[in-house]
């Protein structure tokens, strides 16, 4: 049997193919995903490795984020469509090798994943944060900014979140 090139290639070298094969000289990205905690916390807490999902399971944002890469979940809410406003950061990590895949969690709900390598943090509101944070150009209108589940951010504003959350900088690569 042929495998299409794209699966062929993955294949070959592990890495995924496309404009961002070959990121291992790139320097790292930061990224804010958004999820309720209970999704992140579920993420964070599976053994033996963490994953995360974004946009319900999509596979398209997460072709955007490369081993390396710093991800911090923000949870608007406890549960999914929860209404008690948490508000807060609740997960940081770095992507490890490897390209995106799929996991079949039954009811006919195959998510896409990546593997993550959590550090230990405490949870931390945002609202404090709001007023350092640079990616966030309106701060009356701040939880526009995460809309879409995946938001890219800069070193300053990752060493900010990681500090409010007292995780090791180290860690992380910053």
């Amino acid at each position: 049997m042929r495998l299409p090139l794209r699966l062929y290639l993955q294949a070959q070298d592990g890495a995924a193919a496309g404009p961002r094969a070959g990121h291992a000289d790139r320097t790292p990205r930061n990224w804010i995903a958004v999820a309720s905690a209970e999704h992140a916390r579920r993420g964070r807490d599976h053994a033996p490795t963490g994953f995360m999902q974004v946009g319900h399971g999509k596979e398209a944002p997460l072709r955007r984020i490369a081993p390396g890469d710093r991800i911090a979940y923000y949870a608007p809410s406890t549960v999914l469509g929860g209404k008690d406003r948490l508000q807060s950061f609740v997960s940081l990590g770095v992507v490890l090798p490897g390209v995106p895949y799929t996991v079949d969690m039954g009811g006919g709900f195959v998510p896409w994943r990546r593997d993550v390598r959590y550090v230990p943090a405490q949870d931390a509101p945002i609202g404090p944060l709001v007023p350092r944070l640079a990616f966030i150009d309106d701060p009356t209108h701040w939880g526009s900014k995460f809309r879409f589940g995946l938001v890219a951010i800069g070193d300053a504003d990752m060493q900010c979140i990681a500090r409010a959350m007292g995780a090791d900088l180290a860690a992380l690569g910053l």
